[in-house]
């Protein structure tokens, strides 16, 4: 078998990075995984698996596209801006799965995933743009991003008991 070019390779490896993003925004990161990748690719889970070991290797690969994709939403002109449009990029599943990301990696062991690069994006963004209170405000809606997100996933386990 001819060996593949470096421009195949890294062609195949963007694929496989633009297929596990999507997934990551629609189905979760969970939910994820080298069988779905494969199935959406048309590559075999082993040539997936070749390029990325572990399934933490695709955060961190992703890590600044997701940051990017995240701050996008947002609009640090002032403080209400920042909170209006956090609240409303919250309506969106994309946003709130990064939001659900960021919770689910709260206290991973794994270093190079620890810190989040869009939380931490949104943070420096704020802290630049709006100073002390632009940061104090990204905390606070994380928290209430929080509360939001557990709601609604009471809610809907809720619906499913009934």
């Amino acid at each position: 078998m001819a060996k593949r070019s470096k421009a195949q390779t890294e062609q195949t490896i963007n694929q496989i990075m633009d297929e596990a993003l999507k997934q990551i925004l629609t189905l979760g990161f969970d939910a994820m995984s080298y069988t779905t990748l494969s199935e959406a690719t048309g590559i075999s889970r082993t040539g997936i698996s070749h390029h990325f070991p572990r399934k933490t290797d695709f955060l961190v690969r992703l890590d600044e596209r997701i940051g990017r994709f995240f701050v996008a939403s947002l609009d640090f002109s002032s403080v209400q801006a920042l909170e209006n449009s956090w609240m409303q990029a919250l309506t969106e599943s994309h946003y709130r799965a990064v939001l659900k990301l960021f919770f689910s990696l709260c206290g991973y062991s794994n270093s190079e995933i620890a810190l989040f690069r869009a939380i931490n994006s949104a943070r420096e963004t704020a802290l630049l743009e709006l100073g002390a209170e632009g940061e104090r405000v990204v905390n606070q809606l994380l928290g209430r991003s929080a509360l939001q997100l557990l709601t609604q996933v009471n809610d809907m386990a809720k619906v499913q008991a009934a």
